[in-house]
């Protein structure tokens, strides 16, 4: 057994090795080296098992496999096919490209992110983005945070410690993560008062709830869940009546944060961030990767008092934002103020897309496919439906149109796992046993990529 093993190569000859030198021409030779010497580590462990010596060819090549895997980057760049626009697992939303432009310059080196340039004195980071989100919003004020979890513990700290927090049953949503929002203002350190029933609360339960250790009347939209039937909620403005005359803040949680009605592209209305700042709402808070469409961000928007004040809590420190989510915010904003966001910005790009022009996307790929002649392998178009995700839009969809891929070979599992293993890693869906690729959420630019791993089939 011994003598088999001084069989095995050295790690030096191995570096000698013609075979090697691509290897060393593209990674570290320290990266070369480990991979080397984990190969022989295999052989060994193959040789004590009874097996054979293996051929430097081969020790190279596992080596080479081993070293790639390990350059390879964990977070990368990916395909939607699932057809869920904003797909939390794939980073919710796409940046537009004025975003992705915004973050490869604020990335490449230094940038102005506290100095202001005309006195050259530090400056607010905030100050980037906050006149833009008051132009947009009609708000008076505005802060950003790095998520909206973040921003209503900020806010419910800020305006309701050691006070009661008054809101629906039916609104006490669970998000992502399993975190809870009663769990959320606990720690925020003010106590829950529930009021009405899960389907239906009314003014007057608010009204009944209002004591004088009440320090803040909240209204979560129930964003990523809905509540059909025998149901009835308060308005905003009606809340924003009782807490003018009680003398206690209103804040109104909107979770997905749309600045364009949704209506206009035939899914059901979404509430407008500027019609809870016109009602009054003291605090209105909301993500930034959502139906806005930009990096992930909790925002506040709504009076100065407030606001003010949120800015002031040490608590705002621990959940800033840096610099690469500013610009990517910063450059959305920008759209919406001087552009054209359903063409611009992709999470409204997809949800307005004529279906026509999904369906001439999608018969253009199967027929790429197809092209290929890979034995077994056949492309249809099928029709289906698209969701918003993201915990936006519950239970509307979006009519589309997928590439059904079926093989003679693989199964529909074994077509997912091919394509997810995929340089970059694409990702569909499975249903009735054929793997689906949704082209509502493809990007044509990734057509290549599709058509590329569909040829390794």
């Amino acid at each position: 057994m011994v003598s088999t093993y001084r069989n095995l190569p050295s790690v030096d000859k191995l570096l000698r090795d013609e075979r090697a030198a691509g290897l060393l021409a593209e990674h570290t030779r320290k990266a070369v080296v480990e991979a080397l010497r984990a190969a022989l580590n295999d052989a060994r462990a193959a040789i004590a098992c009874g097996g054979d010596v293996p051929a430097i060819d081969a020790i190279i090549k596992a080596a080479a496999e081993r070293v790639r895997k390990r350059a390879e980057m964990s977070l990368r760049r990916a395909v939607n096919g699932t057809g869920i626009i904003i797909h939390t697992g794939l980073g919710r939303a796409a940046l537009s490209e004025a975003a992705r432009r915004a973050v490869a310059e604020v990335a490449g080196g230094h940038s102005t992110l506290e100095i202001d340039i005309k006195s050259g004195k530090r400056g607010s980071r905030q100050d980037h983005v906050t006149k833009i989100l008051t132009e947009l919003t009609g708000a008076e004020a505005a802060l950003v945070v790095n998520n909206n979890a973040a921003a209503v513990i900020l806010a419910v700290n800020t305006i309701a410690r050691n006070m009661e927090v008054v809101i629906s049953r039916g609104q006490l949503v669970e998000i992502g993560g399993s975190f809870r929002l009663p769990e959320i203002i606990e720690r925020a350190g003010a106590a829950l008062v529930e009021v009405g029933t899960t389907n239906r609360t009314r003014i007057s339960d608010y009204a009944n709830a209002i004591s004088e250790n009440t320090g803040l009347l909240l209204r979560c939209h129930t964003s990523n869940f809905k509540i059909t039937g025998f149901a009835e909620e308060v308005a905003i403005d009606e809340l924003v009546e009782l807490g003018r005359k009680a003398g206690v803040p209103v804040m109104d949680d909107l979770g997905s944060g749309a600045l364009v009605d949704v209506s206009l592209f035939g899914l059901e209305r979404e509430p407008l961030v500027q019609e809870s700042v016109r009602a009054g709402a003291g605090i209105v808070t909301f993500s930034g990767d959502k139906l806005l469409g930009a990096s992930q961000a909790g925002i506040l928007a709504g009076m100065a008092e407030y606001i003010d004040k949120c800015r002031a809590n040490p608590l705002a420190r621990a959940v800033r934002v840096d610099k690469l989510t500013l610009a990517a915010l910063e450059a959305t904003l920008r759209v919406y103020r001087d552009g054209d966001p359903v063409t611009d910005i992709p999470v409204l790009a997809a949800i307005a897309r004529p279906l026509a022009d999904v369906e001439k996307q999608a018969r253009l790929l199967a027929r790429r496919i197809n092209a290929l002649r890979i034995e077994g392998l056949h492309a249809e178009v099928i029709e289906t439906l698209s969701e918003t995700g993201g915990g936006s839009l519950p239970g509307q969809c979006i009519q589309s149109r997928a590439v059904a891929l079926k093989s003679a070979r693989l199964s529909a599992e074994d077509l997912g796992r091919h394509f997810r293993e995929f340089d970059p890693p694409i990702f569909g869906r499975i249903a009735r046993d054929t793997f689906l690729l949704d082209v509502r959420t493809i990007d044509p630019k990734d057509e290549p990529a599709v058509v590329g791993c569909a040829a390794s089939c």
